[in-house]
């Protein structure tokens, strides 16, 4: 069944309900997400430890079935055969036999995506050199750091050179150069055409790489949209570093804080970082003058979506513990 209005992913209402311990209680991993991801673009999946990313990722994959709603992958039910060739998986912990090659697993993966000998002959060297592995391609992955792991199976990912790549935490147990690499991949490939759908920790480079986000808290959707809108990017806020005059401090702040849209962020000593809206500025300098402060810093600022995630997905018990749903699946 072919895609309609470029839709790639579809989850309707999705649900899954797992029954855990002696006494089978229900967990609800994943409560009524729904979400569409276009041809081409890039979304970001996010959520604490068990907020119900990978039991999400598993639905979509059709290697866990739900137990409410409904997926469509590119207009199919994800069982199809047809749709799932379509769609390069690397999951959050890759594991593959260690007295393997690197050539011998994607020669291996290449089969079972039904790919001829010529076409695996010629995209597996490929492939190992565009993910850094070309000098290792003929040894065994005993030898292998866990960084290089993961580039093979983004290397598997890629060899049917798939529509939709799903990813879980693809960035895990890279160094910072091995990061970078597989960033500006991600980003190469999203410029190729082709859609991106992966979780991360990694705020910054989900900001970097995706057009959305869909953000996960005890299994239900707490926060979705563009980044263009959830970040108002379009709103400019200012910080400001200021310095109270000794002989008259609690004047001083209560004339700079009395400003609108002015917000305390931080105070240690005499010394205030204020946050405020962009357009009060001129009256903060006019302030800082009449109350004989001293304005050491100003800057201008975005949301980030640290910021937003910490606001939507981080909720905290009476104790100052973060409540979790025990025993949830991930």
């Amino acid at each position: 069944m072919a895609e309609q209005n470029d839709d790639i992913l579809v989850l309707d209402k999705l649900g899954k309900t797992f029954r855990v311990g002696f006494w089978g209680k229900k967990v609800q991993a994943v409560r009524d997400v729904s979400l569409t991801l276009k041809r081409g673009e890039s979304l970001g999946y996010l959520g604490p430890n068990g907020s119900g990313k990978t039991t999400s990722i598993k639905c979509i994959l059709s290697l866990i079935q739900p137990t409410s709603g409904e997926i469509r992958l590119f207009g199919a039910d994800p069982s199809d055969a047809a749709a799932r060739a379509r769609v390069g998986y690397l999951p959050e912990a890759p594991y593959f036999y260690d007295y393997l090659k690197p050539t011998e697993v994607l020669d291996y993966v290449g089969k079972l995506y039904g790919l001829d000998a010529a076409t695996r002959k010629k995209r597996i060297p490929m492939l190992l050199d565009r993910l850094g592995l070309g000098h290792a391609m003929d040894r065994e992955l005993r030898g292998f750091s866990k960084g290089m792991l993961q580039r093979v199976g983004i290397a598997q990912s890629l060899l049917s050179d798939p529509d939709l790549l799903i990813y879980d935490e693809p960035l895990s147990g890279l160094d910072p150069i091995g990061r970078k690499e597989v960033r500006e991949l991600m980003a190469e490939l999203r410029s190729e055409g082709k859609s991106l759908f992966f979780s991360s920790h990694v705020l910054t480079d989900i900001e970097t790489l995706c057009d959305a986000v869909c953000i996960l808290d005890r299994g239900a959707v707490v926060a979705q949209g563009r980044l263009a809108d959830l970040l108002r990017m379009d709103k400019l806020e200012s910080e400001a570093l200021i310095e109270l005059p000794a002989d008259n401090a609690d004047a001083a702040k209560a004339l700079l804080t009395g400003l609108p849209g002015v917000e305390v962020r931080e105070q240690v000593g005499a010394v205030l970082r204020l946050r405020l809206p962009t357009d009060v500025v001129p009256g903060l300098t006019a302030a800082v003058v009449e109350a004989r402060a001293t304005l050491r810093e100003l800057s201008q600022r975005r949301e980030s979506l640290e910021e937003l995630f910490v606001q939507k997905a981080v909720h905290m018990s009476s104790d100052g513990q973060r409540a979790t749903t025990p025993g949830g699946p991930a």
